[in-house]
């Protein structure tokens, strides 16, 4: 068996930069990112005049082909 000569100490200042490359990309990314445009106010729709069941034209069309009596 060979033996290898012992490791030195990792070195601080390289350990340090490899944990900032990651923050670094991502204020890279965020920078070059469009801002978004806040989205405009919708105008509030009409309520209709009632809610509910309408007899309407094309319902009543429905029942007179859909009659089974």
């Amino acid at each position: 068996m060979t033996e290898h000569a012992p490791r030195a100490a990792p070195d601080p200042a390289r350990r340090r930069f490899l944990k900032a490359v990651p923050a670094g990309a991502l204020a890279v990314v965020a920078a070059r990112a469009p801002a978004a445009e806040a989205a405009p106010v919708a105008q509030a729709a009409e309520a209709p005049a009632a809610s509910g069941y309408h007899e309407t034209e094309h319902i009543r069309r429905y029942y007179s082909t859909a009659a089974y009596w």
